[in-house]
């Protein structure tokens, strides 16, 4: 995710910032988010699930009319094997045989390309979205944002606030600050 690997080196700066005399410091403004509701509300996320649903539909709609042939051959196969000749009895297993094996093989190959795809699209997201969080937090004038603490009181918690700036159809990143939240610092 994309919080967790800055997370340690957030709390040490964090912590560096609390140790300074309260005398030398301007109140701080933090943020946190919650990077997994982020990626899963955001409008960006249903465009990247209907954009691979759209890419992929053909190739399931293949996979499951060859799974419904195969299904129609195993059916005949044991309505009709008592009454088959030797050699068509060993056709159709045959034919049963390869069809299950080209099957599994391009389910595997669906199921590969379409792990690969998503993987990418939700590279892109997840770097999309961390772009429109720092565009936020400058544009509101945040000292520091965290994504996903353990604990987050809700004067802290930005999430909805970036949600709303995700949602909206070319939204000002200076969307109005979470209630309860530190003031700015002046310069």
């Amino acid at each position: 995710m994309i919080g967790s690997k800055f997370l340690p080196a957030a709390a040490y700066a964090l912590a560096a910032l609390v140790s300074i005399p309260a005398a030398a410091q301007a109140p701080l403004k933090i943020g946190v988010i919650n990077v997994g509701r982020l990626l899963e509300n955001s409008p960006q996320a249903e465009a990247v699930t209907k954009k691979l649903s759209d890419e992929f539909a053909p190739r399931q709609r293949d996979i499951q009319a060859a799974q419904t042939r195969l299904q129609q051959q195993q059916e005949r196969f044991q309505k009709d094997a008592p009454v088959m000749g030797e050699e068509e009895r060993l056709n159709l297993e045959r034919q049963i045989r390869d069809g299950q094996r080209d099957l599994q093989r391009t389910q595997n190959e669906y199921l590969e390309d379409l792990n690969a795809r998503r993987n990418e699209e939700v590279g892109k997201l997840q770097r999309d979205v961390l772009l429109k969080v720092q565009d936020y937090a400058r544009a509101q004038k945040y000292d520091l944002v965290l994504g996903d603490a353990i604990f987050v009181s809700t004067a802290l918690d930005i999430t909805d606030q970036v949600l709303a700036v995700l949602k909206g159809p070319g939204a000002p990143a200076a969307a109005p600050a979470p209630k309860n939240a530190p003031p700015a610092p002046k310069k």
